[in-house]
């Protein structure tokens, strides 16, 4: 039971601290951007960096547990974790802070990947089901409050509190590894050309969203590594068919209601991170908010994610495809409604729009995703569920902060940051409506077979 606690105890608070660590990059960018005179590009790979890690080695450091021991693992993701987020901290430059939130990218996806395993193998029956909902519940607290939490520690004690927080939070988690239940790993062959291919192919298209706009889209480097992207994504496919145990079984994307409920899953991220990142810099610089002041507004947006679970649970009881259909409709005509934001202040009626259709499906629609997948098969599946999430809410990062960039001509600031933002979510928007339509038409397609 000590060692359960123990278990617990760990994995909730290392789980705290990786929420807090996105959610307080955005915050303290304006401040970390000056501070360290930080160009547009310089400031997006702070933020993109420790995203692109996280979405590549989420996976394969799940495999790697299962094959090497999940404690050895966890203590080397925490571990990570730590060094990386306190490098953060005290970083001199950005090309440092950067490196640094790559590490930390890589130690928070082992820690997740290895976290998750050591509470499952520790808890079972009832037991498991309420721990898995406490740790639902501490990342939705990390996501909901992180930037209030953030905004007031910029205040309190600068940009670099930021970064201390999370990594005392991981150093609290690593004090309680040694009384960790040990285990040895099954030594079953990694997929690691899976791994590596995927890892480079996600990286190749991050660096050319990131970094087309100011080298230009026919640069020799851009097209270079736009070739390595499509090579590395077209190996990386053909290793996974053939896999006798792969990072991703794709045959899973041959059903239609896991792939429709995948893709809510995902465009649900891609249209709210962007707004996690980018809008509390735009609440400070144009804004003119202190940070504090901006996290407090960020609660119109995230709070739902903490309220209306249960509510979504109860449509879904109902009808499946209207919660998960209905839900992203609604996120993205919040996200369009977002086109009135000016130096006044933030709308706040489209970000409660925006946050109740998220809300909706915080931790829903993973359940449905995995409702119709064979047991034997669901840890694969919510691997492939979460890396299509943190896929796309990379992607669209890299994609957004590149656009706001060439649009405002820039620095991120004045009046051309108000354009630049009112075209990026009316694009966003959009977006997500189709998205709407392609989740409809395959669900609708699989409840008529």
């Amino acid at each position: 039971m000590n060692r359960r606690v123990l278990v617990a105890a760990a994995v909730l608070l290392s789980s705290l601290s990786f929420p807090l660590t996105i959610t307080g990059a955005s915050v303290a960018l304006p401040d970390l951007t000056g501070d360290l005179n930080a160009s547009p590009t310089g400031a997006q790979w702070v933020v993109t960096g420790y995203n692109l890690c996280f979405a590549a080695f989420l996976a394969f450091g799940g495999s790697l547990a299962d094959a090497l021991g999940r404690r050895k693992l966890y203590v080397v993701g925490v571990s990570a974790f730590l060094v990386g987020s306190a490098s953060c901290a005290v970083a001199g430059d950005v090309g440092v802070l950067v490196a640094a939130r790559l590490v930390a990218g890589v130690g928070a996806a082992v820690a997740t990947a290895t976290g998750q395993s050591l509470l499952a193998s520790a808890f079972d029956g009832a037991a498991r089901a309420r721990v898995f909902g406490a740790l639902g519940t501490v990342l939705g607290v990390g996501v909901a409050f992180g930037p209030t939490l953030s905004g007031f520690l910029v205040d309190l004690a600068g940009w670099r509190a930021v970064f201390w927080a999370p990594a005392v939070l991981a150093g609290l988690a690593l004090a309680l590894c040694p009384g960790l239940p040990g285990g040895r790993g099954t030594g079953q062959r990694v997929d690691r050309g899976g791994g590596v291919l995927f890892t480079v192919a996600l990286g190749a298209v991050i660096w050319v969203f990131v970094e087309a706009p100011a080298l230009g889209i026919g640069h020799p480097a851009v097209l270079a590594v736009a070739v390595v992207a499509v090579v590395a994504g077209g190996g990386f496919v053909r290793v996974e068919r053939r896999a006798g145990v792969p990072v991703f079984d794709l045959a899973l994307l041959g059903d239609r209601a896991f792939l429709g409920y995948s893709l809510v899953a995902a465009t649900m991220m891609g249209l709210l991170v962007p707004l996690l990142v980018y809008l509390p810099s735009y609440l400070i610089d144009v804004v003119g908010l202190d940070p504090a002041r901006a996290g407090l507004w960020m609660l119109v947006l995230t709070v739902p994610s903490v309220l209306l679970p249960p509510v979504g649970a109860a449509v879904a009881k109902r009808s499946p495809r209207l919660l998960s259909t209905g839900a992203v409709t609604i996120t993205s005509a919040g996200v369009v409604g977002l086109v009135t934001i000016g130096p006044d202040g933030a709308p706040w009626l489209p970000l409660l729009v925006t946050g109740i259709g998220v809300g909706l499906t915080t931790g829903v629609v993973d359940g449905l995703a995995l409702s119709g997948v064979p047991a034997d098969r669901a840890g694969t599946a919510a691997g492939l569920v979460n890396t299509a999430r943190l896929t796309t809410e990379t992607v669209a990062l890299a994609t957004v902060g590149s656009a706001l960039t060439a649009l405002s001509g820039g620095p991120l600031a004045g009046p051309g940051f108000t354009d630049a933002l009112r075209v990026v979510v009316v694009v966003s928007g959009c977006a997500g409506f189709v998205a709407a339509l392609g989740a409809n038409a395959l669900l609708r397609r699989r409840i008529s077979r």
